[in-house]
């Protein structure tokens, strides 16, 4: 059998990760990606962050609820080199960390909705449209759930070693 033309595994048969668990996490860590942006400008970084988040509160907990995605991100990098193996319990449980950080940028939406008296604005509208998607892509994806299952319990290493 031929198997080339499944794009979706790697060298070593490992399924990679797809390319929109990178965008959900670029989504929910945009908080993080404006920040590292802001300090590319010299002349005035807050000029930036406040360009996406007027209300400073709102861009600390955009910081808080981003460090999530940043752990999450560093598990599906571990996962692709197979180490160390204490995270492999963890990136079994990925898909309910995803939709608990999730549910955390849903309520940070909400928050921003009442502290602008529900006045529609074209940044929540996408914010909430993207998390819409995302929480659909999250567990409507077969090929996200063959990810997270991919690493399983006991390898082919640590049954040659015992």
């Amino acid at each position: 059998m031929n198997f080339s033309n499944i794009t979706w595994l790697d060298d070593k048969g490992h399924i990679k990760p797809p390319l929109y668990l990178y965008l959900i996490l670029v989504y929910i860590a945009r908080g993080w990606c404006i920040f590292a942006a802001s300090l590319t400008q010299a002349s005035d970084r807050a000029a930036l962050v406040a360009l996406f988040y007027p209300q400073k509160s709102d861009f600390l907990m955009a910081l808080v609820a981003g460090f999530g995605a940043l752990l999450v991100y560093g598990a599906v990098i571990a996962e692709r080199k197979r180490s160390p193996l204490w995270v492999r319990p963890i990136f079994a449980q990925l898909k309910w960390v995803l939709l608990l950080l999730l549910a955390i940028d849903g309520a940070l939406l909400l928050e921003r909705s009442i502290n602008s008296y529900y006045l529609y604005s074209w940044s929540m509208g996408l914010d909430a449209l993207l998390l819409f998607w995302s929480l659909i892509y999250l567990f409507k994806s077969k090929r996200l759930s063959y990810y997270f299952a991919d690493w399983p319990k006991e390898g082919p290493d640590e049954k040659n070693s015992t």
